[in-house]
């Protein structure tokens, strides 16, 4: 074989890989997995809710989630970053404590494509470890940031026993541009009984501040969700997959 028919083929094999690390991202556009892949869309019970919530654990915002939900006696899914669980153990274990499941959402909010096999896996791990130590309860749920699975992802996830999950419905409330008002209607817009909401109880990764209007949006959401008759709870009362 000549040096460029074996340059040519080394090539065609790398982009191969390159193509199938990357397929599972496929999964963001909400059409496809909604149809394809409700399960990771995270589809459940058609009387049920599952609200979660991604990129905290904060102390400056996570707080005032634990409150409202209190009040408002309902429990959640937060999906939590293991650089910012480590910074705040206490978070996690109070979110533990008032009845919340925790999800992984990797260690840092960085895009899982960039990572192969091996430094997915540890990263994973090391968050797992870390969330596990915090709150004494081991993740079963993984979401990846962006809302971006890799094969790498996948195949950590599994060997580490976590089930990945995305939504069915969010709310654009990590813009600078986003209101209360604005985040409940894109909600809105997609919420049916069986879905996933996505909200965020922390601007680590989106615009400064952003947490707020989240917040302001949560309680108008809960509102609706009585007004329908569904129930609003974690992602382990949610039947996905039944």
């Amino acid at each position: 074989m000549s040096l460029a028919r074996g340059l040519g083929l080394a090539a065609t094999i790398a982009a191969g890989g390159a193509l199938l690390h990357a397929a599972p991202a496929a999964a963001f556009v909400p059409a496809l997995r909604g149809r394809y892949w409700p399960e990771l869309a995270g589809i459940g019970a058609a009387d049920h809710v599952a609200l979660t919530f991604d990129d905290g654990p904060d102390p400056a915002s996570t707080p005032h989630f634990l409150r409202l939900l209190e009040i408002r006696q309902v429990r959640a899914t937060f999906f939590l970053l293991g650089a910012q669980a480590a910074r705040a153990p206490w978070l996690v274990k109070e979110i533990a404590a008032a009845g919340h499941e925790i999800g992984v959402h990797g260690w840092a909010h960085r895009c899982w494509l960039r990572y192969g096999p091996r430094r997915m896996h540890d990263e994973l791990a090391r968050a797992v470890d870390t969330i596990d130590r915090a709150s004494g309860q081991r993740p079963q749920w993984i979401r990846a940031p962006y809302g971006v699975f890799s094969a790498s992802s996948l195949q950590a996830a599994r060997r580490l026993g976590l089930t990945p999950v995305l939504w069915t419905c969010w709310g654009f409330d990590w813009t600078a541009r986003a209101t209360a008002r604005s985040v409940l209607r894109t909600v809105l817009k997609d919420l049916d009984g069986g879905g996933t909401v996505l909200l965020h109880d922390s601007d680590h990764a989106a615009s400064p501040g952003s947490w707020r209007t989240a917040l302001a949006a949560l309680g108008p959401l809960l509102d609706e969700c009585e007004h329908r008759a569904l129930r609003v709870g974690p992602l382990a009362d949610h039947a996905v997959g039944q």
